[in-house]
């Protein structure tokens, strides 16, 4: 707006001025046109007086006199009254002014003055008398002078004549000066907006640069026309755009390269404030406080678990290094967290999270791997054993008894079959001999074909089997046949592991430029402690169940080996009665 501009307020400021200096000036000189317009019709009027006075005292006859004066009058826009001893001689009035009757000359205080005092009298405004409350219809100026003063009594001539002609002076006058404060103004207005254009616009210059500059143009400059205080102004401003530009250039790059630090390290790194907020993370960081509060059942993520809070509040209170053992979703990790200090006061902490699930699980694989290869491998070929030895000893009389024998020793000998061929797989994977047969795929009937696929398997086991995908989803790029494989044994997983009317639910989505597949159930969970497991070989939950329904062990362990292949990520959370979710992401 212009009121809130330098303009504005300098040209407001300027008029201001003006109209002040104007108004008092125009006060003044009205007041002193109009007394001088006053005293010049009173100094006519009494010099027309003074010379009808001498004509009417000049003429032997009184007749003569009084034609003398008539002719004397006749050009003058006058009232005359003249008066002889009480007697009115002659009274010649004008047409647009009303007649004063002879009894306000001598009933009025002044005017009477004329007869009682022998003096001359000047007098204005409107004229009344005692007796009948007769009243001019304008203000009148009188100018009376006595009529042979020390020979005649009660003998004067009166002279008067309204005061409009003077209002008429002083109107015109007004108007000459209204004008003059007007096109003063006028003038002061055009000479406010060139002195405050010439001020602002460098200042407008100055705002421009400097919200470029703010948003993170350097390198604008203010041109330098003048070197008063403006343009030292906008050299300064320069300066300051340079310096800034050096110091924001450092502190980016040294930002970057803190950037880059945290991202590569495999310890997570969590940064708080002096009021316990997270400022910095790092992924894995991130990754631990999802599990965590995952497995607090808590939605809000810029809330800090208990333990977390209270390891802060010891670090802060206490002003030294604290340390932490924590078992979240089955992994291990040791947290040390220690002070930050602004000078001498804490302005935070940092705590640095280790996970130390990968050496527990080494130790605990070497101990479990020969024991349970054995394991897998001693089952099918004791039952070998035992149902061909039923065969050969003649043990099955009937026929369909040894027909039963026979599948189960052909069941068997699948089941080895297939364990044999996933322990390939994951060899050659590991081995990198697999080549991936990447193609566009459109991801939408891709997923509806895969869930089709289960529908009669979930019809039978009493099983909601739901595909949530959004209308519109971009094309996939990926090796569509490994894919299928993963999500089979994870879609056959959460169907094996899901009661009856449970429901199991696919999603896809797309997020930060990652396809992201989702297998959820509300089945039976898996226990905290084989969860950091469950993507290792032959490593079952539960080992008699997973049997007793033709599992190898070696499923998830091919379905991760094939997602970290496709440079993605394969994770699960699962509480146990509450339902189990598989989550792999892949690069869009």
């Amino acid at each position: 707006m212009l009121w809130r501009s330098v303009v504005g307020k300098l040209w407001f400021t300027f008029i201001l001025l003006v109209a002040v200096v104007l108004t008092i000036l125009m006060v003044m000189l009205l007041r002193s046109f109009e007394k001088f317009h006053i005293q010049e019709a009173e100094g006519q009027l009494l010099h027309h007086a003074t010379m009808i006075s001498h004509i009417y005292e000049g003429y032997e006859h009184e007749e003569e006199a009084l034609t003398r004066i008539e002719q004397y009058t006749e050009l003058l826009e006058i009232n005359v009254l003249v008066i002889n001893q009480g007697e009115k001689k002659m009274d010649n009035v004008e047409p647009t002014i009303r007649q004063l009757p002879i009894e306000v000359f001598y009933e009025n205080d002044k005017l009477s003055s004329v007869f009682t005092d022998q003096q001359e009298i000047m007098a204005e405004g409107e004229f009344h008398t005692n007796e009948g409350g007769w009243p001019s219809n304008k203000e009148l100026m009188v100018v009376g002078v006595p009529l042979m003063p020390g020979e005649l009594d009660n003998s004067a001539i009166f002279l008067y004549q309204s005061l409009e002609v003077i209002e008429e002076t002083s109107r015109e006058t007004k108007g000459i000066v209204y004008l003059s404060a007007g096109i003063a103004i006028v003038l002061t207005t055009i000479f406010a907006f060139f002195l405050s254009t010439r001020i602002t616009a460098p200042l407008r210059k100055m705002r421009e640069v400097a919200l470029e500059v703010a948003s993170g143009h350097f390198r604008s400059k203010i041109p330098i026309v003048s070197h008063d205080e403006i343009g030292m102004l906008g050299m300064a401003i320069n300066r300051m755009a340079r310096d800034l530009n050096v110091s924001i250039t450092e502190l980016s790059r040294e930002k970057e390269q803190l950037a880059r630090i945290l991202t590569s390290m495999a310890d997570g790194v969590i940064t708080f404030n002096r009021q316990g907020e997270i400022v910095i993370t790092n992924p894995p960081a991130e990754q631990f406080l999802e599990s965590w509060l995952f497995e607090d059942g808590v939605n809000n993520q810029n809330r800090l678990p208990e333990e977390l809070n209270n390891l802060f509040n010891k670090v802060v209170r206490g002003e030294r290094e604290q340390q932490l053992e924590l078992a979240i979703q089955g992994r291990y990790f040791a947290l040390v967290m220690t002070p930050l200090y602004d000078h001498e006061q804490i302005r935070g902490a940092v705590a640095v999270i280790r996970d130390m699930t990968e050496e527990r699980q080494h130790d605990k694989l070497r101990k479990d791997f020969i024991a349970n290869v054995s394991h897998e491998l001693r089952t099918p070929i004791s039952m070998l054993q035992g149902y061909s030895e039923a065969i050969i000893d003649d043990i099955a009389e009937s026929h369909e008894e040894k027909k039963e024998l026979a599948r189960i020793i052909y069941d068997e000998s699948l089941r080895m079959g297939r364990l044999v061929n996933e322990l390939l797989d994951i060899a050659r994977m590991e081995a990198g001999y697999t080549e991936l047969v990447k193609e566009k795929i459109p991801l939408i009937p891709y997923m509806e074909k895969i869930v089709r696929k289960f529908k009669g398997l979930a019809k039978d086991h009493h099983i909601a089997l739901k595909l949530d995908v959004k209308e519109k989803l971009p094309d996939a790029y990926f090796d569509q046949d490994r894919i299928e494989q993963v999500l089979t044994n994870l879609i056959h997983n959460a169907i094996r592991h899901t009661q009856e009317f449970g429901q199991v639910i696919v999603k896809v989505s797309v997020e930060q430029e990652e396809f992201i597949f989702d297998v959820i159930d509300n089945g039976s969970g898996i226990s905290e402690q084989d969860l950091p497991y469950v993507f290792e070989r032959f490593y079952k939950a539960d080992k008699a169940r997973t049997r007793a329904k033709g599992g190898t062990g070696l499923g998830l362990a091919i379905a991760k080996n094939i997602i970290d292949s496709h440079k993605g990520k394969i994770t699960v959370h699962s509480k146990v009665n509450e339902g189990t979710t598989f989550s792999f992401k892949l690069p869009l």
